[in-house]
């Protein structure tokens, strides 16, 4: 473990324009729960497509109980110390960008800048209308919901939900654009947390590598690109107690 934690401060201190992609594994310290891993999610339940929530009243009644379910958690949820250790690169001006797969909000709330972040599968901190795409708070439409069992719908009329890509939702190409701009300016790429098992999101990396960029991949189980000849380094375990030391010991290199 010495070892590994020695080659990635060594990538760390080499790199000037870090990228850094992040899955459900980065949160788990945070209280968030993972949704694919062998406890996750979608192991209760089962999600709802777009088509279906715009289409059946149903669905958007299963769509919000499903997200009211998780409310108070993704409410009580703090940034850990693989979220503050990436705060900490950019403050060092190393990073390039953040591209998450998560919708918990949490590398915002630990300071990484709007402009490094790209959240590709958008955020719960918001409600946006289906229809004229305005964003507002959730907490007075999650307690509308609570009360009446009946989803909220936006002063327009259009049908309220957590801005969030949905099953069935296209990535926005905004966001996605802006991810593929950081992959091919990057001289480091970190995959944390993350099966990588999702895409278009999982390309992200690999846009990167495909430059013989080196590429690093942290996460506690198996991932789908751990068999790539791209994978420069492949460290097992936990993100939370693998990454921060790493970041501490290559920002205390004096030539940072």
């Amino acid at each position: 473990m010495k070892t590994a934690h020695e080659d990635l401060a060594k990538f760390l201190q080499a790199a000037k324009r870090i990228l850094v992609f992040t899955g459900a594994g980065i949160s788990t310290g945070s209280g968030i729960p993972d949704f694919r891993g062998p406890e996750g999610v979608w192991k209760r339940r089962q999600p709802v497509y777009y088509h279906d929530f715009m289409r059946s009243e149903a669905a958007r009644v299963e769509h919000w109980d499903y997200k009211l379910e998780g409310w108070a958690a993704f409410c009580a949820a703090r940034p850990n110390p693989a979220h503050t250790a990436i705060v900490q690169l950019e403050r060092a001006g190393r990073l390039a960008a953040v591209v998450t797969q998560n919708i918990d909000g949490l590398h915002a709330l630990a300071g990484t800048s709007p402009e490094r972040l790209v959240e590709l599968h958008g955020t719960n901190s918001f409600t946006e209308c289906q229809t004229c795409g305005q964003r507002s708070d959730p907490e007075s439409h999650f307690e509308y919901f609570r009360k009446t069992r009946r989803p909220p719908l936006c002063p327009c009329g259009g049908y309220l939900k957590p801005a969030t890509i949905s099953f069935g939702q296209n990535l926005r190409n905004e966001d996605l654009g802006r991810a593929q701009q950081a992959a091919t300016k990057a001289d480091l790429v970190l995959a944390l947390g993350s099966t990588l098992s999702v895409y278009p999101a999982a390309n992200i990396p690999l846009i990167a590598a495909a430059r013989g960029t080196p590429y690093v991949v942290i996460n506690r189980g198996p991932t789908e690109h751990d068999s790539l000849p791209e994978v420069t380094l492949r460290l097992e375990g936990d993100v939370v107690e693998i990454f921060p030391p790493a970041v501490t010991t290559a920002l205390q290199d004096r030539n940072l």
